[in-house]
């Protein structure tokens, strides 16, 4: 006769499912760092879909729905993702959120790769509003014809971040769930040896590259060339505002020349036609297409190395075909 009572208690002495946060994140790459801390516990959301511009980008209903109901959202920061700081105003969130990018731990560098020395990351002009201001037959320029310059919001393309990140994003799901502290701990342990591996696998597929002058779509790629030592000899466009202008495509291929860059790569989400018009009768190379958001792969706890990887296997390929 006791039996029901044993049970009842039992049951209320079981952690629920639903003490997990309900995670919410805005990019391809930070979606995988926060799902590989979660595990088997939860799937975070992801707010941009598969194959859109992280840069322009709008939320449907049922998003905006999805993140009003978040109990944790971990994003990179309005640098990057403008529209997301509009939309959790917008939404009224209730739920905490963990902006990687302004973290102490994260490293910050400005464009052109020189490290940041801005002690408020907000004193800088928002990604959108920069790009808002640039001359639309100028990409990465203002009004004045200055080149695009401030903080370089593309932080999660170095794994000195992801490692970073990992452990923020450990530390504070384990402050709202602190009965699974002890599994987001181990999962980030695992992700960062995971990391490691990838970081050394990357610094060997990139060996042979060596200095070699190459040349990019836009200037996103800051963070990575830093860290395993590529050399961007320069972008077709310097912002992400708009398509280039002829006089900029004039611009760069005088610079293929002057440089004599050796591969030049188009980018998913931008149209390959201004890379053909760029290269036609230099003889440069042109590789494959790069993802710096990581929005052409597959989402998942499994994309945040794929798309370290891809970045510098596509390099690569290119580089080794050319010598």
């Amino acid at each position: 006769m006791r039996l029901p009572l044993i049970l009842s208690a039992a049951l209320l002495a079981t952690p629920a499912l639903a003490d997990v946060p309900k995670v919410m994140t805005d990019l391809p790459a930070v979606h995988s760092l926060t799902a590989q801390v979660m595990g088997d516990l939860g799937t975070p959301g992801v707010l941009l879909e598969q194959g859109s511009d992280p840069h322009h980008f709008q939320l449907k209903p049922s998003q905006a729905r999805a993140l009003s109901q978040a109990d944790l959202v971990v994003w990179i920061g309005p640098e990057m993702t403008p529209w997301l700081a509009r939309a959790i105003e917008g939404v009224g969130l209730s739920g905490e959120v963990l902006e990687l990018f302004g973290l102490d731990a994260t490293h910050r560098q400005d464009f052109g790769g020189t490290p940041a020395d801005h002690e408020e990351h907000g004193e800088e002009e928002d990604h959108e509003e920069h790009a808002d201001e640039a001359d639309h037959d100028e990409p990465g320029q203002d009004a004045h014809g200055h080149v695009q310059a401030g903080l370089d919001p593309h932080a999660w393309l170095t794994p000195e971040n992801g490692q970073a990140w990992l452990t923020a994003i450990a530390g504070e799901l384990s402050r709202l769930d602190p009965g699974n502290a002890a599994t987001y701990a181990a999962n980030a342990q695992a992700a960062k040896a995971a990391l490691e591996e990838t970081e050394a696998n990357i610094r060997t597929l990139l060996a042979p590259v060596g200095d070699a002058p190459i040349v990019v779509f836009h200037d996103a790629y800051g963070y990575f060339a830093s860290h395993f030592g590529v050399n961007v000899a320069g972008t077709i466009a310097l912002g992400d505002a708009a398509a280039p202008g002829a006089r900029r495509l004039a611009e760069i291929r005088e610079k293929l020349e002057h440089a004599g860059a050796v591969c030049v790569f188009p980018e998913a989400q931008h149209d390959p036609a201004y890379v053909k018009t760029v290269v036609e009768g230099t003889g440069v190379r042109v590789g494959g297409a790069l993802d710096p958001s990581g929005s052409a792969l597959d989402y998942g706890p499994g994309l945040y190395d794929a798309l370290l990887t891809g970045l510098a296997t596509t390099i690569a390929d290119c580089v080794t075909a050319t010598k």
